[in-house]
């Protein structure tokens, strides 16, 4: 690595403060390392009486370290020891599954000491039996096994049998990264986002993680057009089911990125996917095309894949799936009932198997008719539109804070643009989730694609003269809570190299999308909400420059 660099990430750790342990005098430094990219980061902790005999140590590691290594090196803080049975205790109160964010170590000298991100990198930690998530304390234990055999190919035999000791010693960390070119400060904050880099560009940082985000999920895209469903990356599992209503829905994630991105050439592997997916997840039934989605015909099925087949259409403007389209909107009435209710769940048969299986259905196929009314100006499309419409505002579907409801609405304003019924349902839709989307603490994609959603609404609303409908909201609040959540879902959802680097093969996630509290679970659904929430927040917040070259 070169010199400067090595200079630049010395300063940025002094920077930092606190690099001496007064109780002990010593100082604890942690250089992480990942060469290739293709293994698993190293992890060394350095301690020293000094911090220049520690930082000697680490500057000839680096200048041994090709200038293209992602390198994290942290000091260690707030060091605390724990009987082994309050760590225990504390360890089962974990409220999510890998939420332990703290070092450990089961010695004072930390040769036996474990980063949080190695720790939960590689599931060290695991929940008990009767975990749910979601549902209760993760009851968490450590596996032994695991860690001894990892902690013996680091560091070899330390002499310590970490089973027995009396103490553990738990501690937080201070940190910078950097890829080898740009360096970045990482978060101490006590939430999410720790260990994660603080954006001091945020536009350029978004921006770029969209461009990874879609080149990771066009890679899933296999020969045939079928997708890699997903990973349990720190468990080194890949996943085996799959679920052809996310298959349609994220090719539509895809169909949004690739103008982002303007890697045209993608388009391609798209229509091969859409193919596979018509040849493999359909079925047709009375002149009516469904997705087959194991014996169940899904309403949500029915709405992703219109919304898909129109967005490809409107991006590439190939329409040679308009006579595919129309066989799947001729399946949509079979979902309502007389009374104007939308039914979720057909059988075969088109009898009804599920009256209600989520809340997403009714919003998807709204916005999916929307678009392909915008499409097709087919008055029948218009006029279902409206009736399903009708219903929820009837019903009080705003009450359901759903997403896609927003981007029903959104899309709807625009075939009718004076409905004041329609607006009143979008602005009740989202307003009344705000308090919980400003606190919720996970990374939680379709919030932000609410918030996308809600914000272009409540322009709409004002550019229709119905401004009056919004006079009991706080719009101030509503946007300041779209920029909040557009960085805070990227740092704590986005597989970046400084987290990356501590999984198994690290570079393949790059640009992937993780659920924390399911394994660093990515699926293709996963990577699907985090690209779209994103993409429509920039174009909406930056792409604005544009107006001003005009």
């Amino acid at each position: 690595m070169q010199k400067a660099m090595i200079k630049q990430l010395k300063q940025a750790v002094v920077a930092t403060g606190n690099l001496v342990d007064r109780g002990t005098q010593t100082v604890t430094l942690v250089l992480s390392i990942s060469t290739n990219h293709r293994r698993r980061a190293s992890v060394e902790f350095i301690r020293r009486d000094s911090f220049k005999q520690a930082w000697n140590t680490v500057a000839e590691r680096l200048a041994n370290t090709a200038q293209q290594s992602w390198v994290r090196i942290e000091t260690v803080q707030s060091t605390q020891r724990l009987s082994r049975e309050v760590f225990n205790k504390r360890l089962a109160e974990t409220i999510r599954m890998n939420y332990w964010r703290k070092g450990v170590s089961f010695d004072q000298e930390f040769k036996t000491g474990l980063l949080e991100m190695e720790i939960n990198a590689q599931a060290f930690f695991k929940p008990g039996k009767n975990h749910k998530i979601g549902k209760n304390r993760s009851d968490s234990w450590v596996d032994y096994d695991q860690v001894e055999k990892y902690l013996k190919q680091r560091s070899g035999d330390a002499g310590i049998d970490i089973r027995q000791t009396p103490y553990i010693w738990t501690f937080t960390t201070v940190g910078v990264f950097t890829d080898g070119e740009q360096l970045w400060q990482l978060s101490a904050q006590e939430d999410c986002t720790k260990g994660i880099r603080i954006f001091t560009d945020p536009k350029q940082e978004i921006a770029n993680y969209i461009d990874h985000g879609e080149q990771f999920l066009i890679n899933q895209i296999q020969a045939d057009g079928k997708f890699i469903y997903g990973y349990y990356p720190s468990r080194q599992k890949v996943l085996s089911n799959y679920n052809y209503v996310r298959h349609f829905s994220s090719l539509y994630a895809l169909l949004e990125a690739i103008p982002f991105t303007g890697r045209t050439e993608n388009y391609a592997k798209v229509k091969a996917a859409i193919e596979w997916g018509l040849a493999h997840a359909t079925i047709e039934r009375e002149g009516a095309i469904f997705i087959d989605d194991r014996g169940e015909l899904k309403l949500g099925g029915q709405a992703l894949m219109m919304l898909t087949l129109c967005k490809y259409q409107t991006v590439t403007h190939d329409d040679s799936f308009m006579p595919v389209l129309m066989k799947v909107f001729k399946g949509v009435p079979y979902f309502r009932q007389a009374s104007g209710k939308l039914v979720h769940v057909l059988n075969h048969d088109l009898t009804l198997k599920d009256a209600y299986r989520i809340i997403y259905y009714e919003g998807e196929v709204v916005f999916a008719l929307s678009r392909m009314y915008q499409l097709t100006q087919d008055q029948a499309v218009m006029d279902l539109v409206k009736k399903i419409l009708d219903y929820m505002v009837a019903n009080d579907y705003g009450k359901y804070h759903d997403h896609w409801i927003s981007y029903a609405i959104n899309e709807a304003l625009k075939v009718f643009p004076d409905n004041r019924d329609f607006m009143a349902l979008g602005l009740k839709n989202v307003f009344i989730h705000l308090k919980f989307i400003e606190d919720r603490d996970t990374a939680y994609p379709t919030l932000l694609e609410l918030l996308d959603a809600a914000v272009k609404m409540t322009d709409l609303v004002k550019a229709s003269g119905n401004e009056d409908l919004m006079e009991s909201y706080d719009l101030v609040r509503l946007r300041q809570v779209l920029t909040y959540r557009a960085e805070y879902e990227l740092t704590t959802g986005g597989f970046f190299p400084e987290i990356a680097m501590y999984f198994y093969n690290p570079g393949k996630f790059i640009g992937g999308f993780y659920a924390r509290h399911d394994s660093f679970r990515t699926r293709i659904d996963d990577c699907e909400h985090f690209l779209s929430g994103l993409i429509n927040y920039y174009n909406y917040v930056y792409r604005q420059e544009k107006d001003l070259e005009r």
